[in-house]
């Protein structure tokens, strides 16, 4: 379905990334601003699904060059 566009580090620092914001995000009820953390979401989703909808408008991509 979507075309695996984000590579291995990458991946895992986007998922690291939304794991924190997400984590911040239980862990600080009363900050003002904590409703802005659930943009947590997006990369924990794109890195999990291994695909970024921006990479691919832009035509990026972190993935290795597959040999062959």
């Amino acid at each position: 379905m979507f075309k695996s566009n984000v590579g291995g580090l990458d991946r895992a620092l986007r998922i690291i990334a939304g794991l924190a914001l997400l984590a911040g995000f239980f862990m600080m009820p009363d900050a003002p601003y904590r409703w802005f953390l659930l943009i947590g979401i997006v990369p924990l989703a794109t890195g999990l699904m291994g695909s970024c909808p921006a990479y691919g408008i832009f035509g990026l991509s972190t993935c290795p060059m597959k040999k062959g």
